[in-house]
Order: C-alpha cells, then structure tokens, then sequence
C-alpha cells in the first residue's frame, strides 16, 4: 500500500461537479493498493496516518498529530500510485490491485480510521469515479508512506 500524505490548510473532492468529501485543515491522503496488500496494511496505516506528527506546535516544530489539531482526514483512491514506467512513456498499472480486491480495503481503511478517531471528520472520494481534487498544502508537507 502507499499513501502520499499531505497537510492542507483545506481539500475537497468532486464528483461529476458535485463535492463528495471536504476538510478544513488536516490531511489528504491519496491511496494506491497493489495485489499483496491485505488487513496488516490497512491497520498499520491507519495507526500511521492518525500519528504522524506533521503539524506544528506552539514553537513552529512538526510535533502535533491530525487528531491534537482537531484537524480533518480526506481519503481518495488513487490508483494510479502504482504506474510504472520502467518501459516506454505510457504508465502501466498491472501493480495496481484489480478493483475487486482494491475497494474492500480502501473501505476498510476508512472503516479503521472512522473507528479509531471518531471524533475526527472523515471524508472520502468515489472509489473508481474520475474525481477532480483541490487542495491548499499547507507548509508545503508531503510524504510518501508504503507498506
């Protein structure tokens, strides 16, 4: 599984122009899965994600965690994490998990993240729609996790 996380003051997604997940300051993470992944990495994520301290404390350092800043999660889908270009210039996504084992675990990571913050607003995107993303990244803070 990879995930590149990244801190936004704000992100939304959309659907056919309609918003389906929406946050203020927190945390985007787009979601790749590939055959081998399974439940270990979803809770391993899942913990990950909840715990990365990424938001800065009183004296500006990276101390704080998504859930001290009351901040808010927004998980899309991204299969295309998982494009390799090893041959040629057009991407190829046979490491991209088929739908039907992708989108089970996808639920279940925002299952686990709903489960284990439920005070925190968690929003998603449409699995396997053409969804248009916009974000402001805050810092700039990006990071890749893989599992």
């Amino acid at each position: 599984m990879r995930i590149i996380v990244q801190r936004v003051s704000q992100a939304s997604v959309r659907v056919n122009h309609e918003v389906t997940g929406a946050i203020g300051t927190g945390i985007l993470a787009l979601v790749g899965i590939t055959h081998s992944d399974g439940m270990s990495q979803v809770e391993w994520m899942a913990e990950k994600l909840l715990k990365l301290r990424i938001f800065p404390d009183a004296e500006g350092k990276m101390n704080r965690d998504v859930q001290e800043v009351e901040g808010g999660l927004l998980i899309v889908s991204q299969f295309t994490l998982y494009g390799s270009l090893q041959k040629g210039t057009r991407p190829s996504f046979i490491d991209a998990a088929h739908p039907t084992h992708a989108e089970p675990l996808y639920e279940a990571l925002v299952g686990a993240l709903k489960a284990k913050a439920p005070k925190l607003h968690v929003a998603t995107g449409r699995f396997g729609a053409m969804m248009s993303v916009e974000l402001v990244n805050d810092g700039p803070v990006t990071i890749l996790l893989e599992r």
